[in-house]
């Protein structure tokens, strides 16, 4: 068993699903993955399924019984990767925005550098973002920079979805407590790890938009990161962010 865990969730992913699981099998490093599952129509799942046999003790599956969320599904996935004894928990998207050869710089960022949480960042150098239009690229932007004024954090791409966690952050945030369930869940997650005091490393990457498939952004994930975040804040202010381990 690897000590990396690379948590997927999928909804309607068939024409990317193979190629993603085989191209982070393909890495130098050992990395096993566990596949969440929405009961996509396209049948995802049974493409997921017909490669388990390939490869027994090394990708896994959940499948839920329908469109439940981002954040629901990841949750899921690290109570999931907390259970089975994984030290280095990933993120990462279906799509390919996310190149698997970058998993090895988030793993080295923690399991070398000393880093508690390892960003994948669009931002972390200038603007790294591929076939994106431009409308896009300066909403993202200018998303990332309302987050970072509200909340205080100095993470200059904190809805980032390309993350690795090690254990202990996330047996330190409760997990039954995370409020987001879209894009804003990743917001949340790195806002409670900062207050924390965990130690969170931004690694540029380069940001591709899918080629293949359908995008899951709505308004409601929209208005959920612009408006939920502020009640974010001011909650932050009522609670202890001591960690048990801290003296």
């Amino acid at each position: 068993m690897s000590d990396s865990l690379v948590i997927i969730p999928t909804y309607k992913e068939k024409e990317n699903i193979k190629s993603i699981i085989m191209g982070v099998f393909a890495q130098d490093k050992d990395f096993d993955i566990l596949i969440i599952d929405d009961n996509s129509p396209d049948g995802t799942a049974d493409i997921v399924k017909e490669l388990m046999h390939k490869f027994p003790d090394k990708l896994f599956i959940i499948e839920r019984k329908g469109k439940l969320g981002l954040g629901t599904a990841y949750i899921e996935g690290f109570k999931y990767a907390l259970a089975h004894g994984y030290e280095y928990i990933f993120e990462m998207d279906a799509d390919f925005s996310h190149n698997p050869k970058d998993l090895q710089q988030l793993y080295n960022a923690c399991a070398i550098d000393g880093n508690d949480m390892a960003v994948g960042s669009r931002y972390a150098s200038g603007v790294n973002v591929v076939n994106w239009p431009m409308g896009r690229v300066l909403l993202s932007y200018f998303a990332s920079l309302y987050v970072q004024i509200i909340t205080g954090m100095p993470v200059k791409d904190p809805t980032a979805g390309f993350i690795c966690y090690r254990r202990e952050v996330l047996e330190t945030i409760d997990l039954n407590r995370i409020k987001f369930i879209g894009y804003a869940f990743q917001i949340e997650m790195k806002f409670k790890a900062w207050k924390f005091g965990f130690k969170i490393k931004e690694v540029p990457i380069i940001f591709t938009n899918r080629v293949l498939g359908e995008s899951k952004m709505s308004p409601a994930i929209l208005n959920e990161a612009v408006f939920g975040i502020i009640k974010m804040k001011i909650r932050s202010f009522f609670k202890s962010w001591e960690r048990p381990n801290q003296t």
